[in-house]
């Protein structure tokens, strides 16, 4: 991942686009283009049949640009950094900062891109991405701009229960002097522990449990592991927070009923 610090001094985590996700997306725009390009040609000869060749000749230059370099720059500057073949392949462009891209960025890409693709054959665009960590072409080392991924798979839900051994002592602990923060870092911890090797996982759960064991009595039975006290915890502070929540809401809604039911002189 490539870390972005925001002036507000938040690291955001950019996933940049892979070689192959790249190629991907340059390939099905390229297609767009061309066969756009081929279109208004089809469509100019068939309109300037009685032309004379250098306005012929003016006419298929101006498609050339047209189809190649102001529809991408376009199309990128709306979207901010979109394209067809971007959306296809669930990337976006952005600036090196990771800010959306503008118009000047969208210009030299697309002024570059008409050299490095095209002119080319693609040839230049693909030696210059392969050889940097990024895989940024020309346009992107000089437009200061790279591709991330801007769709990525969604995470699975986490099922937080209190473990059958644990039920009895966890209706009646004192889990109310808990701290917000070690809270979320424990709950924090249950939805990544899968993704975490045995070895630092135990570890984390040991230190995290101790950290909430000083906020807890009773202590769990002898022998509870680190996993079991910690779903224990936090799922009995979940269900208690939303028995208080629909408790409260419960209320709330009798309390309107009343209300309505009271008598109002105009």
């Amino acid at each position: 991942m490539s870390p972005i610090i925001t002036g507000e001094a938040v690291v955001l985590e950019l996933r940049p686009a892979s070689f192959a996700a790249r190629a991907l997306g340059l390939a099905i725009d390229v297609v767009v283009h061309v066969v756009l390009l081929i279109l208004l040609m089809v469509g100019l000869s068939a309109a300037g049949a009685g032309l004379d060749p250098a306005a012929a000749r003016a006419l298929g230059l101006a498609a050339v640009v047209f189809s190649l370099v102001v529809v991408p720059v376009a199309v990128e500057t709306v979207s901010r950094g979109r394209s067809l073949g971007k959306l296809a392949t669930g990337l976006r462009v952005v600036r090196d900062d990771g800010g959306a891209i503008r118009f000047r960025h969208a210009v030299i890409r697309g002024l570059t891109g008409f050299l490095e693709i095209y002119l080319t054959f693609g040839g230049l665009a693909f030696a210059v991405a392969l050889f940097n960590d990024k895989s940024r072409r020309l346009g992107d080392l000089l437009a200061g701009t790279y591709s991330v991924r801007s769709r990525v798979p969604a995470e699975e839900a986490v099922h937080v229960f209190v473990p059958p051994h644990l039920q009895a002592w966890a209706a009646t602990a004192d889990i109310g002097r808990i701290p917000d923060a070690t809270a979320r870092r424990a709950a924090q911890f249950i939805r990544q522990a899968g993704r975490m090797v045995p070895f630092s996982r135990a570890g984390m759960a040991q230190s995290i449990a101790a950290e909430l064991s000083a906020h807890v009595a009773p202590a769990p039975p002898p022998g509870t592991g680190s996993d079991d006290f910690l779903a224990a915890v936090v799922a009995e502070r979940r269900n208690r927070e939303y028995a208080r929540l629909s408790q409260l809401r419960r209320r709330n809604t009798e309390t309107g009923r009343r209300l309505q039911r009271l008598p109002f002189s105009d």
